[in-house]
């Protein structure tokens, strides 16, 4: 229902193959699911190859969502995650009719509070 298509922002030729995967989803994915692209490293500017505008670019001209991150300082990780499970609730809201909040017997409440006590993420 949701794919993050990752590139390094040091490494060029990874930036490349975003088009590359999105050829590959559009051919053989849903054609409803809901994609994302991620600049990850983006704690490395020193050894930058890619632009955050290239990446920026590529998104909006795939109607994509885009977001720099870095793994290895839990910087946009937990956002990219939850912008991306709200955007497939969404949509699957919608195709369902847009029913209510209390209508959804298969959806899980996330209490966003418990996850971010204790400054700690699933991979420390």
């Amino acid at each position: 229902m949701g794919i993050m298509l990752v590139y390094d922002i040091t490494n060029e030729k990874s930036f490349e193959n975003i088009v590359k995967w999105l050829r590959n989803i559009d051919e053989h994915a849903n054609e409803d699911v809901e994609k994302m692209i991620l600049g990850n490293k983006c704690d490395m500017t020193d050894k930058r190859t890619v632009s955050k505008e290239r990446g920026e670019t590529i998104a909006r001209e795939h109607g994509i969502r885009f977001m720099e991150t870095s793994a290895k300082a839990n910087i946009n990780i937990e956002r990219a995650f939850t912008e991306l499970a709200e955007a497939i609730l969404d949509k699957t809201a919608a195709a369902q009719g847009g029913r209510g909040e209390g209508d959804h017997a298969d959806r899980v409440t996330v209490d966003r509070r418990q996850a971010s006590q204790g400054g700690r993420s699933c991979c420390n």
